[in-house]
């Protein structure tokens, strides 16, 4: 008995460091805004008890509402576009052989890049005098007002983003890729599949972990996009692009509401669990 129970604890003492930080900048930190959420905190540390009085006034909220669909309509944007960019640039670097790391570096390279000077740069070649209003003139078309319309800022900002954050998703779907054994397209190739046949029949169902990753990862940080919209556009124009992380911003540090702060955060958390949750629904039936 003594024997058997030494691997567990063993083990248990291995992650315990992790176990810790999880649970102090993580767990705690999540429990904490859940019950600040329920108050009246003020920037002097004062607080009352209001119970659900800051979820009740989420509904009288036109700007919650608007962050809201906001933040949905980006996601269905940013999320797919990422997702099909960073999947089409995986396979390109899986079937390249000559100076492959330096290919993969210079596609990494955005990734490291800081948001802010990311947004600076962007929102110069957005600009009515920038580089694509420019290269769009040679054609006769435009200037567009990309920052300026209520239609175009969304996508103009997930091309950013995109731009921004596929390469960590391309390193792990490229993962995923490398982990295919090799002898599965070889036997399908032998038998007359094609290359798309062998992608859609034996690659794209043994990427579907990897890809679930990513899909989730990619969701996450679409909900919490901040930085570049703080630094392009500060919600505008009009508040076409006024996120829920920017309310929560707002609310906080701004007008010092840190209880209405609180529950506009316990609401992004929900939101983005329910469509982790059915994400991995939807993963687990294209299994069976």
């Amino acid at each position: 008995m003594r024997h058997r129970l030494r691997d567990p604890v063993t083990g248990l003492l291995f992650v315990l460091p992790v176990l810790v930080l999880f649970l102090v900048f993580r767990i705690f930190p999540t429990l904490g805004v859940a019950g600040m959420s329920l108050t009246d905190w003020k920037i002097s540390g004062e607080w009352s008890f209001v119970g659900g009085d800051n979820y009740a006034r989420l509904f009288d909220d036109p700007n919650f509402l608007t962050s809201l669909q906001v933040t949905l309509v980006y996601s269905a944007i940013y999320v797919p576009l990422t997702v099909l960019v960073a999947l089409g640039t995986a396979l390109l670097l899986n079937s390249v052989i000559f100076m492959r790391g330096l290919f993969r570096g210079m596609l990494f390279l955005p990734y490291v890049t800081s948001f802010v000077f990311a947004g600076i740069i962007w929102r110069w070649i957005y600009e009515f005098d920038g580089l694509l209003n420019g290269l769009l003139a040679r054609i006769d078309v435009g200037p567009v007002a990309f920052m300026e319309e209520s239609a175009l800022v969304l996508p103009a900002l997930a091309l950013v983003s995109v731009w921004k954050g596929f390469g960590y998703s391309m390193l792990i779907l490229l993962a995923g890729l490398k982990a295919i054994p090799g002898s599965y397209l070889e036997a399908a190739r032998v038998d007359g599949a094609g290359p798309f046949q062998r992608f859609r029949r034996i690659t794209l169902p043994l990427l579907k972990p990897a890809l679930f990753f990513v899909l989730i990862i990619e969701t996450i940080t679409a909900f919490q996009v901040f930085d570049t919209i703080y630094v392009m556009t500060g919600g505008g124009p009009a508040r076409a692009s006024y996120t829920l992380i920017y309310g929560i911003y707002e609310q906080g540090f701004r007008f010092f509401d840190f209880g209405y702060a609180a529950t506009l955060g316990m609401v992004l958390f929900a939101v983005v669990l329910v469509i982790s949750l059915i994400q991995r629904r939807l993963m687990d039936r294209g299994n069976t």
